[in-house]
Formats: C-alpha cells, structure tokens, sequence
C-alpha cells in the first residue's frame, strides 16, 4: 500500500469541485519533516484559499470536512488537525498502519503493488567502446541504468535493456591502422585486448600530438595574440572621465588580462606536453614515420565501413575477444542485458535513414553536408558529412527507427554524461519532426571526480581502469573482513570483502543525485556508518544475527500466530518508514533518480537503530512482545535487502 499515493486520491476527490486542477493541488500532501506535525501534512489549503479569495483555514476546515465524510477514510487517518495558517496535518490509524505492516509480511513484494498503468521502456545504458577497456566514467552509466531497470520492473513495467555499444567508430579504423603497422604478435596472442588497447593508445597519442603541432598550437597563439591586442586597446582607452564607464572599462581591463594568463598557461602546459613527447626518441621516431596518423586512421575506418575484405576480416578477427573482455566486468557487477546492438548493428540503416529524412524534407543540404534544421539552436544536427561518411546522430536516429518498429517502446531512457545532452536536446527534437513521439529522454549523470576535484584518473593522468578500480575496492574490504572474528574461513573472508567492495562503489555512485559530481574516496564509501553500503549491508547482517541467536526461523514466524504490534513510538516510526517503501520506488521511476532509494534505505536503517536501542527484542517483556518485534526486525531485513537488491547490491549473512 502507498500511504502517500492513497492520501492524494483522496485529496483529489475532497478539492473536487473546489479547485480547477485538484490532481495538481494533491500533489502538495507530502510526508511530514518533522513528526510532531503528524505523518503527512497538506499544504493545499492556502494557495486554494488565494484563489477562492478566502481565508485558508477555512479552506482547510472545508477540505478536512469532505475528507472526513469519505467511506474509509477514518479508518485510515485520525481527525486532521488544522494548524497555523491552514496546514492540514495528518496522521495514520495504528490499526490502519498495522494491517499494512502485516499484509505487507506475508507479501513477497513487501506491500508494492503493480503500478495501475504500467509502460514499456527501453533502457539504452554503459554503451562503452570496445576496442579498450572499461574505465572509471562507465561506472556511473552501468550502475544507474541497472538500478532503473530493476526499479521499473519492480513496479510491474515492462523493461528491455540494450547496451549500444561502440563496435564499428573512428576507434577501429585506429586500431586497424595500429595492426599493419605497430603490432606485437606475440602480445597479441596472448592478451589480444590489451595488445589492441596499447596500439589504440599509440595511434591516439601519435595523432594526438600532430594535430596538436598543426592546429592547437597556432590556434592557441592567435587567440593569444587577439587577446594581448585587446588588453593594449583597452589600456590605450585610457580615462573617459566618466566614472560609470571608467569602471566598466576596468572590469573588461581586468578579464581581458586574466584571460591572457589563462592562455599563456594553457600554451605552456600544451608546449611541455609537445616537449615531452618530442624527448621520447620512440614516439618522435614513429611520428616522422608516419606523419597524417589521423587521415590514415579515418581512411582504415572508411575502408571498414565500404566493406573492405581485409579490414572487415581484422574487425570480425578482434570483436570477439573484445566483448569477451567486456563481459567479465558486467558478470563482476552483476548487471547484464536483453539485447547488445551496437553501431555495426545499424550500419546498412544508415543511409535509408537519410534519404528518408530528405524525402520528407527535413534534410538538406548545406556545405556539402545533409544536416537537419531544428528551431531554437544556431547549429543543424548533421547526419552526413560531405565526404558521405555518417554521424552518431544519423546512428541514433537509426536505433529510434529499430526500436520502434521492433519493441514499440512507450518511452526510451538514454543513460549518457550530462556532457551529451545538446546532442541528445537535438536528436529528441529531430526525432519529433521525423514522427516519433513516443518519451525519449536523456537522464544525464555528472562526473566522477579526484580528491582534487578534477576527473578521477590516475597519476600519469590516465583514466583508471574499472576492472582495477573494483580490485582495489575488494582489496580495501578485504582489510575489514580479515578484522571481524565472527567470518570463521579464507573463503568466507574473500566473498564478504566481494560483496562489500563491488557493492561499496555501486551505492556510492547511486546515493548521489545523478546530475550532481561526486568525489571518489573508497575510506568515505566503506565506512561502517553514514550512507553507505557497508551500513546497509551491516544493517541486514545485525538482523539475521538476532534471528540467529533467537533460534527462530523468520518464514515460519510469519506463517504463525505471532502479531505484529506497534505499542512504542520506536517501534510505530519504524513502522511509519517501512511502510514508504513502495512511495520511494515510485519516486524513483517518476524521475529516474536512484538516491532517493538509497535515501530510503538510510532512513529506515537509521530508524532500525533507534528501535533496536530503545526496544529490546530477544528480552523483551514477555514472548508476545518478542514475537511482535522479530516480525518487525524481519520486514526491516527484507526491505533493506530487496532495495539494495534493485540497486544490484547483494546483502551479507554475517560481518
């Protein structure tokens, strides 16, 4: 049962007639902040009352009156109580709380029903390249749109799950390009994705410092010199005798010198990154022997996409190992997926996508170029360049088209960096003006950040590797788990610290807001308290233990003729909170943000802890009582392991 879902249908009813959008209005019943006022309170009554041009309390006195004369509604809330300007506080019958609390026991769902109106989503999610390993920025991606999945299902949607991954890009072409001319066979044969990955990295960084020398570096200095011209202008402007204008001419005086200090620096960080690679006899070396890396790359890449016998041969030859590579990560997460079609997959798509676009006229040409035109932005969404090569804009569109037509999908979720949203504003609106118009939104995540508040990399400035980056978690675990004298053998040891560690950088990442950055730091993730998983995880183990000690089994205890009883007021707010499960998933889904899962999970572990402190359970006073108490320890343990279950965390039995 949602309490709060349940509040507003009948808040909805109650303004009926009273107000012109009372759905809207009911969405104002909220959970109260602090408990004193009730367990939910309605703020409705005083912008009603402005727009009724009456007092709130009398609004709210009217509200509560038409509340109060709903079939079952006394059976559910005491008489509200109206307080200051016209707040409605509201607070559940504990017999009413009670019969939630014990159907949701028996409930394999806790309680959560099906949503009424369930939809079909498709959930395009981590997406990496192939061609090389995970790294650190795949975690958020990964992890985000697994709990999505999990959460949606939950709640009776309908869910189907596709890693669009990057198998056929301009990474190929770099690595095809790499074989001919650097490759180790040797190291090939015997770790062909880190062989593939060392020459993808050599390419890159080749390429990398040319287009550096010819374009960077000479772009750079004429921004230099155009910003060093304007500091001398404004100088030369000198005083206007105006002291308004003066200081305006000071303040453009002032940004116009910091921003020839930032360039300076940016010039001589780029002039000893050149320097450095120039020190290098090997790289300087390969560099003067091959000097248009990235044309030749791109033209490995053409060769591939035209269908070229030996370049298609390589990319069938590495694909295999590559995903092999990627799929040890996700069975190391747990997290797997319905379908994986990557670009290739929509290759021979491609181009009768464009042409259906410029037969509908929504397409054309400029510059060489088929770009579509969209109101609102400056720039077209180019879906082929002019030398006819396509875009991952013309891809996207593409997978829009296949989605359609094979899963007729009521909404579709693109789990992407936040630094992708332009791209997917204009691919939504492009897509619109093709005739989809089905949900098709982009839940962006913000960035994974060092202690020094920069992307988290490693100290030679490379992204870290994920496969290593959980290493080092289970590692850092396995230091906690070694301590505890109750985990009897090695191999019980090595699973705890597992489900620790993954689960650490999992819960992490979740109990953020998605949009928002967060700083990386495996001592502030494995804490034993705080938000946590290692908490939640501790939460659940402390339960089993009593139930350990108590030496009752917790299925039969359900299906006996135990109670459940809330008599003190720790036991009726643990009950309060466990009885919000089904309104955090729903919240959740409504704006596909796991932290308010994690958020949840918090609260009622935080209010398990009062209870456990305040209400002893294996001393209790007599064995009703005891009983009572187990069966709310067991819902507690049930609902912390199913909401970290959906946030593809597995609990402990001992720690």
């Amino acid at each position: 049962m949602n309490a709060l879902a349940e509040l507003r249908r009948r808040f909805t009813a109650a303004l009926s007639g009273l107000a012109e959008d009372p759905a809207k209005l009911s969405e104002m019943v909220l959970p109260s902040q602090d408990p004193k006022f009730g367990d939910y309170q309605a703020n409705c009554a005083m912008p009603l009352g402005k727009q009724l041009g009456k007092a709130p309390r009398d609004v709210a006195a009217q509200i509560v009156q038409r509340l109060s004369e709903q079939d079952g509604f006394a059976a559910m809330c005491e008489p509200p109580e109206i307080a200051g300007p016209g707040f409605i506080n509201l607070r559940l019958q504990d017999a009413w709380l009670t019969k939630q609390l014990t159907a949701a026991l028996t409930d394999e769902h806790l309680g959560v029903a099906p949503t009424a109106t369930p939809r079909k989503y498709v959930i395009d999610y981590s997406s990496p390249n192939v061609a090389k390993p995970m790294h650190v920025g795949h975690i958020r991606s990964t992890v985000i749109g697994d709990a999505l999945t999990n959460v949606l299902r939950y709640l009776g949607n309908e869910v189907i799950t596709d890693n669009h991954i990057g198998d056929w890009g301009t990474q190929f072409g770099m690595i095809i390009y790499g074989y001919k001319n650097f490759r180790d066979e040797v190291a090939l044969a015997a770790a062909p994705v880190a062989e593939l990955g060392r020459l993808y990295k050599l390419v890159n960084q080749i390429g990398d410092y040319q287009a550096t020398v010819a374009e960077t570096l000479p772009t750079l200095a004429e921004k230099l010199a155009a910003a060093e011209e304007r500091v001398e202008d404004l100088k030369a402007a000198g005083p206007s005798g105006d002291a308004k204008e003066d200081k305006a001419i000071a303040k453009k005086l002032r940004q116009a010198e910091g921003a020839v200090v930032e360039l300076r620096k940016e010039i001589e960080a780029t002039e000893a990154k050149v320097a450095a690679f120039e020190a290098d006899p090997v790289l300087s070396k390969l560099s003067s022997e091959h000097p248009a890396i990235g044309a030749s790359a791109l033209a490995e890449t053409a060769k591939l996409h035209s269908g070229d016998a030996e370049n298609v041969g390589l990319w069938e030859r590495f694909l295999p190992a590559c995903l092999a590579e990627l799929q040890l990560t996700y069975d190391r997460l747990g997290v797997s997926f319905d379908h994986t079609l990557g670009e290739s997959f929509y290759h021979d798509r491609l181009a009768p996508v464009v042409d259906d676009l410029k037969a509908k006229g929504l397409a054309r040409e400029s510059d060489g170029a088929q770009c579509v035109f969209l109101e609102g932005y400056e720039a077209p969404l180019i879906v082929q360049k002019k030398d006819g090569a396509f875009l991952y804009a013309t891809t996207d569109l593409a997978t829009i088209e296949y989605r359609a037509k094979e899963w007729a999908p009521d909404a579709v979720l693109y789990v992407v960096d936040h630094r992708q949203s332009l791209h997917f504003e204009q691919l939504v609106a492009a897509a619109r003006l093709w005739g989809y118009d089905q949900e098709l939104t982009h839940v962006s995540f913000g960035t994974v950040l060092g202690e020094d508040g920069r992307p988290y990399k490693t100290r030679s400035g490379s992204a870290v590797g994920l496969m290593g980056l959980l290493d080092e978690a289970v590692e850092c675990a396995r230091a906690i788990a070694d301590k505890s004298s109750i985990l009897e053998t090695d191999a019980e040891r090595a699973e705890v610290a597992e489900r620790i560690g993954i689960g650490a950088i999992k819960y992490a990442d979740l109990a953020h807001n998605r949009t928002s950055d967060y700083v990386f730091s495996y001592d502030k993730m494995l804490a034993m308290t705080g938000n946590t998983a290692a908490y939640m995880q501790y939460s659940v183990a402390r339960v089993k233990s009593i139930f350990g000690k108590s030496g009752i089994d917790p299925t039969a205890l359900r299906s006996s003729d135990a109670e459940l009883r809330l008599t003190e007021p720790a036991e009726r707010a643990l009950g309060i909170e466990l009885l919000r499960f089904s309104e955090a998933l729903e919240r959740v889904a409504a704006e596909y943000r796991p932290h308010y899962l994690t958020g949840y999970l918090f609260d009622v572990a935080g209010r398990f802890a009062e209870f456990f402190e305040q209400c002893p359970v294996l001393k209790a006073e007599d064995e009703a009582t005891k009983k009572s108490r187990l069966l709310l320890c067991d819902l507690v343990a049930r609902t912390l392991e199913t909401g970290l279950a959906l946030l593809g965390i597995r609990v402990v039995e001992r720690m």
